[in-house]
């Protein structure tokens, strides 16, 4: 499942395959000044505002017997 960047609860950045990718793109993109860490505790510290969490990415294929015309009238 891809992982994507949220900023409160709107996604604001691609799906990508990690969430180390996501968070990298998002200090890339100066978003964030540094790479969220782990804390004492062992929770994550991640900026104000931003998270990270899974998504489903949905495709739709196309109908393989679908073709587009000879000739447009």
């Amino acid at each position: 499942m891809p992982f994507a960047l949220f900023a409160d609860d709107r996604q604001i950045g691609p799906g990508l395959p990690s969430e180390a990718e996501v968070w990298k793109q998002a200090l890339d993109a100066s978003l964030i000044s540094d790479l969220p860490v782990a804390d004492e505790a062992g929770g994550l510290f991640v900026p104000a505002r931003y998270h990270v969490k899974e998504i489903r990415e949905e495709y739709c294929a196309p109908d393989p017997g679908w073709r587009l015309p000879d000739e447009i009238s």
